[in-house]
């Protein structure tokens, strides 16, 4: 059974960083490519960071570009997101995601649960 558990959300200042986890268990995590997603209130979930499998290719959404920083650890099964001068507008709930397409089985998705991050002063 396919595990992935986010850790690390919570309260922080405007300016201020907090460091997610990611947590996979029951797959081939090197395997996949993984995302950080969030959704911010009364907003759809939205792509925020994806690393490759690899980890050689990193992306961003322009919104959090040069203030976040995703990682993986293989060894480990772990997946991460540094998120340094946070700001009102990143408070939201934070969703690992594990995506790896095979030409014979098609696409597979698995999905934590969330963390909250609220950025307040």
């Amino acid at each position: 059974q396919v595990q992935l558990v986010e850790s690390g959300g919570g309260l922080v200042q405007p300016g201020g960083s907090l460091r997610l986890s990611c947590a996979a268990t029951g797959l081939t995590f090197s395997l996949y490519e993984m995302k950080w997603y969030r959704q911010r209130p009364g907003m759809e979930r939205e792509l925020v960071a994806r690393i490759k499998s690899g980890g050689g290719i990193r992306a961003y959404v322009p919104a959090v570009k040069g203030r976040f920083a995703i990682d993986r650890d293989d060894a480990k099964n772990i997946l991460t997101l540094q998120m340094n001068s946070l700001k009102t507008d990143d408070t939201a709930v934070y969703y690992c995601n594990a995506n790896r397409y095979e030409e014979l089985t098609g696409e597979t998705d698995y999905w934590g649960q969330g963390t909250q991050v609220t950025v307040s002063s």
